[in-house]
C-alpha cells in the first residue's frame, strides 16, 4: 500500500465498528488479504465496490444477510436479491444507498432498507455506504456495512402492537411508579375517570381515590414492592366532577430489563352498573364476582400475536405455546364460524360487547366465556387486528343452572304443601264454627311445625324422635316427665311426615281433652321400631287417665286419621280403648 486512502466526505461515524470499517476501505478495495480475512471474521456485513459500482468484494456476513452471493466484478450495487423501501415499495439497485453514495460520491446516512432474500425471507437493515479516495484524491471505489435491524423492528412492532391494544381497551390501563406517581394514562382512564393525560401524568394516584380509602394505596404499593399481584380487589375512585364510581381493580408489578420492580400497571374496571343491578336484582344478597381476564390480540387472520399472564391461567397454554396460531384452537369445532363472523365484523370496525360463548382449554376441557372484541388501529387508523378480552364465566352459569333447580324444588315443595293443606281442610268438620277453625288451625300448626323440621334436614325429611317431642310438648310443661318416647333415630320423608305429624296431632290433642293428659298423673308411652327398609309400627299407648269405655261410634278425628294413614301412606291404624286410656298402633309399609 504506497498511496494514502481517504474516506470521502465524512463528518461524523456512526459507531466505533463504522469507524473500523472505513478506516479498512482502503486496504480492502486494494485487495488486502489481511484486511479481508481480519473484515471477514466481524459479524457485520461488509462489501466494496470499483468507482463504477461493480462488488469487488463482501464477507462471509454479507453473504448470509443477502442469502445468495453476488457476481463479483460483475454484480452492482448490493448483493441482494431484491430490495425494497420500508414503506414496501420496489428499490431499483441502481438507485439504492450504496448507488447513490457512489454516484455522489458522498456518504450517505440515515436511511432503512429490506432485503428479500431468494427464498423470500425479508430483512430490514441500516446501510452505511462510504466513498474512497487515493492519496491524490481520485475516487477509487465504495464500502458499505450492513446492519441487520430485525431485532430492532420486531421489539418496535411489539410495543406498538401492545401500545395499541392499550389504547383501544375498554378498561383504565394506568402505570405509576413505586411513589405512586402516575406514568402512563390511556383513553379509557379519560372516559372512565375524567381527567386528560396531560392532567394526570405525573401526579399522584391518589387524585382518584377518595379520603377514606387513601390507606388501600398504601396497601397496593407494599404488595407491588413485594412483587405480588392484586386481582380483582373491589373498591370506590373519585371522578374529576367529585362523583363516585365502583371499579374493579387488578393491579401488577412492572420490571425493567434487569428485574427489578420499579412501578405497577393498574386495570381499573367500572362495575358501578353492575353493582346496581346487583342491588337491586338480590336486595339483601351480597355477590362478588372475581374472575381473570384474558387479554390477546390477533390479526385479521385470526392469528394469535399476544397473549397474557391472564389468558396462560384461563386457557392453559404458555405464550411461547400460542403466539403464531390460530385463534381457533380456542374454540371447539362447531364454534369455528362464530369467529369468522367476529372477524368479519372486526374488519367493519364493529365492536363486539359481552358475547358469553364456550371455549376450549388446552386439555380439552370447556369452559363458558364472556368475550369482549375490539378493533386495534395502527397509526394510521388502518384496523390491523383486534383485541379480545375473554372472561371466564363458567361458575355464573352453573350457578344460574343451581337457582333453576331450585326453584323448580320449590314449586314441586309448594305444590305438596298446599294440596296436604287442602286434603287437611277438606277432612275437617266440627258443629260449630269456631270449633272447625280450631281444628284447622291445629291441624296446619302442625304442618307449620313439621316444616321447621325440614328446614334444619335441608328438606331430606323430619326426625321422627323430635317430630314426637314437638307435638307433645304444647300438652306437657316437662315432656320427659310425663311423656316417655322410645325408638331409633328415623328420619321419615316429607310426604310420611306430615301425615304423620297431624296424626300425633290429633292423639295428643284428645289425650289433652279427654284422655290421659287430662289428669296430672296421666302418662303417654309413644315407641316405634322398624322403619327404612322394615315396617314401620309406632305404638301411643295412654295411662293413669280417666276411666276410659269403648266408644260405641268413630269420632271424626279418629276417622281422619284413618283415612290419611291408609289413603296417603297405605298404612293401617288400630286403636284399643283400655280401662286406664287408649292404645293406638299405627303400622306403615317400607320403603
Amino acid at each position: 500500500m504506497s498511496d494514502k486512502i481517504t474516506l470521502g466526505n465524512i463528518s461524523s461515524l456512526d459507531s466505533p465498528i463504522t469507524d473500523l470499517i472505513a478506516r479498512a476501505a482502503g486496504p480492502l478495495i486494494e485487495g488486502d488479504d489481511f484486511f479481508r480475512e481480519l473484515v471477514n471474521a466481524l459479524p457485520a456485513a461488509v462489501y466494496t465496490t470499483d468507482p463504477s459500482g461493480r462488488i469487488t468484494y463482501y464477507n462471509e456476513a454479507a453473504a448470509a444477510l443477502w442469502g445468495c452471493r453476488p457476481d463479483l466484478g460483475n454484480s452492482e450495487w448490493c448483493g441482494s436479491w431484491k430490495l425494497f423501501w420500508p414503506d414496501g415499495r420496489v428499490m431499483p439497485h441502481d438507485q439504492c444507498p450504496m448507488a447513490t453514495a457512489v454516484k455522489q460520491q458522498q456518504a450517505i446516512r440515515g436511511l432503512e432498507a429490506v432485503a428479500e432474500r431468494p427464498d423470500g425471507t425479508r430483512v430490514p437493515f441500516l446501510p452505511f455506504p462510504t466513498p474512497i479516495f487515493n492519496a491524490s484524491g481520485v475516487f477509487v471505489g465504495a464500502v458499505n456495512m450492513l446492519v441487520d435491524i430485525t431485532e430492532r423492528k420486531r421489539a418496535e412492532e411489539a410495543t406498538q402492537r401492545l401500545a395499541c391494544i392499550v389504547d383501544s381497551s375498554d378498561d383504565a390501563i394506568i402505570s405509576k411508579d413505586l411513589d405512586g406517581i402516575i406514568s402512563s394514562w390511556n383513553k379509557a382512564a379519560s372516559r372512565l375517570f375524567g381527567y386528560e393525560a396531560a392532567e394526570v401524568i405525573g401526579k399522584p394516584v391518589t387524585i382518584l381515590i377518595p379520603q377514606d380509602r387513601r390507606d388501600e394505596e398504601s396497601f397496593i404499593l407494599q404488595q407491588i414492592r413485594r412483587g405480588e399481584r392484586i386481582d380483582h380487589y373491589e373498591t370506590v375512585r373519585r371522578r374529576k366532577d367529585g362523583g363516585l364510581i365502583d371499579v374493579s381493580l387488578t393491579v401488577s408489578p412492572v420490571r425493567n430489563a434487569q428485574g427489578k420492580i420499579i412501578g405497577a400497571s393498574k386495570i381499573a374496571r367500572d362495575i358501578t352498573k353492575r353493582k346496581r343491578e346487583l342491588d337491586a336484582a338480590l336486595l339483601l344478597a351480597s355477590i362478588v364476582e372475581t374472575s381473570d381476564d384474558a387479554i390477546i390480540s390477533k390479526n385479521l387472520d385470526g392469528i394469535i400475536t399476544s397473549w397474557n399472564k391472564g389468558a396462560e391461567r384461563i386457557f392453559g397454554y404458555m405464550e411461547e405455546e400460542i403466539i403464531g396460531k390460530s385463534v381457533k384452537v380456542l374454540i371447539p369445532r362447531k364454534y369455528h364460524a362464530e369467529e369468522d363472523t367476529i372477524l368479519e365484523r372486526i374488519r367493519h370496525g364493529q365492536r363486539i360487547e359481552h358475547y358469553e360463548t364456550i371455549r376450549q382449554r388446552k386439555h380439552g376441557s370447556l369452559i363458558n366465556v364472556s368475550l369482549t372484541v375490539s378493533p386495534v388501529s395502527n397509526s394510521q387508523g388502518k384496523i390491523v387486528g383486534a383485541s379480545k378480552i375473554a372472561r371466564d364465566i363458567t361458575e355464573r352459569k352453573r350457578s344460574e343452572t343451581q337457582i333453576s333447580l331450585l326453584a323448580r324444588e320449590a314449586e314441586h315443595r309448594t305444590k305438596n304443601i298446599l294440596a296436604t293443606v287442602q286434603a287437611t281442610v277438606h277432612l275437617t268438620q266440627s258443629e260449630t264454627i269456631d270449633g272447625l277453625k280450631s281444628a284447622i288451625e291445629g291441624r296446619i300448626q302442625a304442618l307449620a311445625n313439621v316444616h321447621a323440621l325440614f328446614v334444619q334436614s335441608r328438606w331430606e325429611g323430619a326426625n321422627l324422635r323430635n317430630l314426637v317431642t314437638q307435638e307433645l310438648s304444647p300438652y306437657c310443661q316437662d315432656v320427659e316427665a310425663r311423656a316417655r318416647i322410645e325408638g331409633p333415630d328415623l328420619l321419615l320423608e316429607p310426604y310420611a311426615a306430615q301425615t304423620i305429624a297431624i296424626t300425633l296431632h290429633e292423639l295428643a290433642t284428645n289425650a289433652a281433652k279427654y284422655g290421659a293428659l287430662s289428669v296430672p298423673d296421666g302418662r303417654v308411652h309413644v315407641a316405634w321400631s322398624g322403619g327404612e327398609k322394615a315396617h314401620l309400627i309406632l305404638r301411643w299407648t295412654e295411662t293413669g287417665g280417666p276411666l276410659v269405655t269403648s266408644p260405641t261410634r268413630k269420632g271424626f278425628g279418629t276417622r281422619v286419621m284413618e283415612r290419611m294413614i291408609r289413603e296417603q301412606l297405605k298404612g293401617k291404624m288400630q286403636f284399643e280403648w283400655r280401662a286406664d286410656g287408649l292404645v293406638c298402633e299405627i303400622v306403615l309399609p317400607a320403603g
